[in-house]
């Protein structure tokens, strides 16, 4: 057997290291927990930590390809973060310049979700608990 335990994290890469790391971290509420300049390949790295738990590599890179995703391209689909109170978190994120997607009902779990976009067009998803 394989023994995978979790998710260690995800990389995202941004085409504006700062505009990306201000979203993610003072929009979405992730704590920057490391941060170095790598200047051989001219490009930033950001450990980025919710409540404490590492969870997002953010990265940039001189020039990188826009990334597919209208209509849905193959690959990773989108991530999703759950909340407590949708209504509230949607309001947040408004109140940031965040356009969300009408909100949904899952018809399988019943609960309600909606979808918004980091800087670079990343498709990203709130889940209600």
């Amino acid at each position: 057997m394989l023994g995978l335990k979790q998710v260690h994290h995800i990389a995202i890469i941004a085409s504006d290291y700062q505009l990306s790391k201000h979203f993610y971290c003072d929009i979405l509420g992730f704590t920057l927990e490391a941060e170095a300049y790598r200047e051989a390949r001219d490009s930033w790295k950001g450990d980025l930590a919710l409540n404490g738990q590492y969870v997002i590599e953010l990265f940039s890179f001189p020039f990188p390809p826009a990334r597919p995703s209208r209509p849905e391209a193959c690959g990773l689909r989108h991530l999703a973060f759950s909340v407590d109170d949708l209504d509230r978190a949607v309001e947040h994120l408004e109140k940031h310049g965040v356009n969300c997607e009408e909100i949904r009902i899952d018809p399988f779990t019943d609960k309600r979700f909606t979808f918004f976009a980091d800087p670079d067009g990343l498709p990203l998803e709130l889940y209600q608990q």
